[in-house]
């Protein structure tokens, strides 16, 4: 009796192994800092989202673990159970399970926040617990910066595995373009050093390839030289002609503009009832003052405000921050589209900003909504610089300019994501549609790729599918090799290839 006793604790021993608790473990076993619900530490933690639907899902547990080692013992554990975990920098993916997860261990990258930078050749290390605005003032005074993205709460993870769009990308490619070698921990636990020369491929895929083959602990990346900046915003109340003025505005940039120090994001806003119809713009200049002209064609059309003025580049992330809105539902969409001839500019143009227009004016008696789109200039130089730092996967044109156009749908009520889902999908859809339609009609190259940007990208989207079928491929292949068990693919959220 007392054998077949012993029997079956060990089978129950056994079960517990394999069904998983690895907060219970990694407490009972290491020293690795493991949160409970009740703990200060998981209630901060959860509410560093810039969405309130990714806040709303409780992990079982949030592990914070300061090494590559302990990041190791995290992931080896999960190898010995069947628990869905996510992997969380600074959470500005408001996608819900990218980087949330309800009931299965989080990874908080908090404690991996160091920035070490050589002075002498620019060479930096940092970890994903970085957001920008703090690695920007570890830098500052240190006359070197680093290719970030523009709001200063996003995370450094999560922006360099999706490529990273940065007001520096004309002179230095995407964010994920500086990276010169990864600490990476592989789904099965093994640490490795991905670069140019040591598993290419893995290197490759890194770039653009999201959350698929492991968890970066360190970016080894190339800085640049920087002093003080320029920048700011233009607030214009909106008008028919107003619209005409700013989109003509910038595709000319788009096209014109030659000096790749200068950098611009125009930006529609509209909030509930119309209490705010607006453009808002951002200025960005890599220099202390822009040579004259360089933005006239936007500050001639008449703001009501201007904020742009010489600042340290540390003041201008922390000062971008009063975008994002604490408490709010949020939900990010995204299109890419060729950039029209001045032929057929107004109709592309104007036509696609009607149709936002319309559609998030069915969303203007929704609570608390705030509707935004924003065009964001995609110039040929952004990817010739890119490819001539390192290969990515969105291995982006380099013959034609284009524009990124982000939508943005926030609001208050959790009960209508699912209404406002539905307006998202209804707004890029119709981009999308259009451009087709442009192209098909000889108004729009059709010999251009245009690819889903996975920073902006909502979770509907097929981010791997719009990539060139080689790069897919490519991507494929890697997380088969480095995760043959389907650790990431089968049991973390984010885009599969």
């Amino acid at each position: 009796m007392q054998s077949l006793v012993a029997s079956l604790v060990a089978v129950a021993s056994l079960i517990s192994v394999v069904k998983g608790d690895t907060c219970s473990e990694l407490r009972a076993n290491t020293n690795i800092e493991v949160s409970a619900p009740i703990s200060p530490t998981y209630i901060a933690e959860q509410t560093e989202y810039w969405s309130a639907s990714c806040s709303a899902l409780k992990p079982s547990c949030i592990i914070f673990p300061k090494s590559a080692a302990e990041v190791s013992t995290i992931i080896s554990l999960l190898n010995t159970n069947d628990e869905h975990f996510a992997v969380k920098s600074g959470g500005h993916s408001p996608n819900n399970y990218y980087a949330s997860v309800d009931g299965g261990p989080l990874i908080s990258t908090q404690n991996l926040d160091h920035a070490n930078l050589d002075p002498a050749t620019g060479i930096l290390d940092f970890g994903p617990g970085n957001r920008l605005d703090g690695l920007a003032q570890k830098l500052q005074g240190t006359g070197w910066t680093f290719v970030g993205g523009r709001i200063g709460n996003t995370g450094t993870g999560g922006l360099v595995l999706g490529g990273g769009l940065s007001y520096m990308s004309a002179q230095h490619g995407w964010s994920a373009s500086s990276v010169l070698e990864y600490e990476l921990v592989l789904p099965n636990g093994t640490i490795t050093y991905p670069s140019a020369t040591n598993h290419p491929s893995l290197f490759k895929a890194l770039k653009g390839g999201g959350n698929n083959f492991g968890i970066v602990t360190n970016y080894k990346t190339q800085a640049y030289p920087q002093g003080n900046v320029w920048g700011g915003n233009l607030l214009f109340l909106r008008t028919p002609a107003t619209d005409k003025k700013i989109l003509q505005a910038v595709r000319d940039f788009t096209e014109y503009n030659t000096d790749d120090r200068a950098a611009v994001i125009v930006t529609a806003e509209r909030a509930q009832v119309n209490l705010v119809d607006s453009w808002i713009l951002f200025l960005f200049y890599d220099g202390p003052t822009p040579p004259a002209g360089t933005f006239t064609n936007f500050t001639s059309i008449g703001p009501i405000t201007n904020t742009a003025r010489t600042r340290t580049y540390a003041d201008l992330m922390t000062f971008s921050n009063w975008v994002v809105l604490k408490g709010f539902q949020v939900q990010i969409g995204t299109e890419t589209i060729p950039l029209p001839s001045t032929t057929h500019s107004v109709e592309v143009l104007e036509g696609i900003h009607a149709h936002w227009r319309n559609i998030s004016l069915t969303t203007l008696a929704v609570p608390g909504i705030v509707a935004s789109i924003a065009y964001q200039p995609f110039p040929k130089r952004i990817a010739a610089a890119a490819r001539e730092k390192s290969p990515d996967l969105i291995d982006a044109d380099p013959d034609a300019d284009k524009l990124i156009i982000e939508m943005n749908y926030a609001f208050l009520n959790p009960l209508d994501y699912p209404l406002m889902d539905g307006k998202m999908q209804q707004t890029y859809t119709g981009i999308r549609e259009r451009v087709l339609s442009w192209q098909a009609e000889g108004k729009l190259p059709d010999n251009v790729d245009l690819p889903v940007f996975m920073n902006y990208g909502f979770y509907r989207q097929d981010y791997f599918g719009r990539l060139k079928p080689e790069n897919r491929a490519l991507a494929r292949e890697v997380a088969e090799e480095v995760d043959p068990e389907g650790l990431f693919r089968n049991r973390t959220g984010g885009w599969k290839p």
